[in-house]
């Protein structure tokens, strides 16, 4: 870790909560409300938040599933998703998840019109906002975590004790 963490402190909680009161609890809530209201479905969520994990490196990230009304992705779904150009277990939408996941994170002035429009096929405007909305959600706080060397450390806040 690269911030020190006072003794006895679990480092999440630290960082995102007392280091820095005015923008962690917020930034925490926002993270949060990804999980909480998302109206994606699970597949093309997990497909576009894997991805993510993937480039950002964070270790927590990669390991972690999301759970929706008792049902998760099947475990070999994150090598699915290093694959998805050519993985024959992805529809359309859950292959342009993970791509767009790619393009946000790596060539975001390469989106181009033929991609809006193989988008706006499959998803809604709506989608889209809320896709990109997670997408930054996870580009950023995944990042912090890995920068900061949280990443080994992370559980989320209200997943504390499962497991």
């Amino acid at each position: 870790m690269f911030i020190e963490i006072p003794e006895g402190k679990d480092p999440i909680l630290y960082v995102w909560g007392e280091l820095v009161p005015g923008i962690g609890p917020a930034a925490s809530a926002f993270a949060m409300s990804i999980y909480e209201h998302s109206t994606l479905g699970l597949r093309e969520f997990e497909a576009a938040r894997l991805r993510i994990a993937q480039i950002n490196g964070c270790i927590f990230c990669q390991d972690w599933r999301t759970e929706r009304d008792g049902q998760k992705v099947e475990d070999t779904f994150d090598a699915a998703v290093q694959e998805w150009r050519t993985t024959p277990d992805f529809d359309e939408r859950t292959r342009l998840a993970a791509e767009y996941a790619e393009r946000y994170a790596l060539d975001h002035h390469g989106i181009d019109d033929g991609f809006w429009q193989r988008m706006r096929t499959h998803y809604t405007d709506r989608e889209i906002a809320e896709l990109s909305m997670c997408l930054g959600s996870w580009i950023a706080f995944g990042r912090l975590n890995r920068v900061l060397g949280l990443d080994a450390a992370c559980v989320l806040p209200s997943h504390a004790g499962q497991g």
